[in-house]
């Protein structure tokens, strides 16, 4: 896919080849959301301790060809939305090609191509992690969205959101802290969360 297909001549072109050069210091992500470019600082220990643990779950049970990566831009496409999720399991060899093509890499993958992604709430971001974010997956579509959310008004909890149809996930499957909660296939594994952070 080349910087020419993303319309590099509209508003959205121009905010894309800015996200892309934009020079964003170690740790920090930008996503690009209503419009605008939007910084986020790293986050927590406690964030990144439950990213480990997920990943290492995760490891276990890849489909063949998949990879689970951290710094990965999802272009939102029927918004114009660039997140970059927690996790994400998405296709080697896609990332493969567009690293081999030079000064395309940095341009976002299609998020409906992704497996999954996951989002660990910070204190900062929660709202938009429960309400807008999981509104742009839906409607990507991706097929399933991890939630962790230490920050739930009712107690940390994840929630697993799956069934993607006309903007909306049809299936929920929530755990608080210290649950299990399986993973559907490809994955087909227990994200056992004792020991998560509160």
């Amino acid at each position: 896919m080349t910087a020419e297909m993303w319309g590099s001549g509209s508003q959205w072109g121009r905010l894309l080849r800015a996200w892309q050069h934009l020079d964003v210091p170690d740790g920090w992500r930008a996503e690009i959301d209503e419009g605008r470019i939007i910084v986020v600082p790293p986050p927590a220990s406690g964030h990144n301790l439950i990213a480990d643990i997920v990943s290492q779950r995760l490891y276990g049970c890849l489909p063949t060809g998949y990879g689970l990566f951290q710094t990965l831009g999802v272009h939102i496409a029927p918004f114009d939305k660039v997140y970059v999720p927690d996790l994400v399991v998405f296709q080697r060899a896609e990332l493969a090609q567009r690293a081999a093509d030079v000064g395309e890499d940095a341009l976002p993958v299609d998020a409906a191509d992704a497996l999954l992604v996951v989002e660990i709430a910070s204190k900062g971001n929660a709202r938009d992690d429960r309400t807008k974010k999981l509104w742009a997956y839906a409607h990507a579509p991706v097929p399933a969205y991890l939630l962790i959310d230490r920050y739930d008004a009712q107690g940390p909890s994840v929630t697993l959101f799956t069934e993607p149809g006309s903007g909306a996930y049809k299936r929920t499957d929530r755990v608080p802290f210290g649950g299990s909660l399986t993973l559907p296939a490809p994955f087909l594994t227990t994200l056992l969360t004792e020991e998560f952070p509160r």
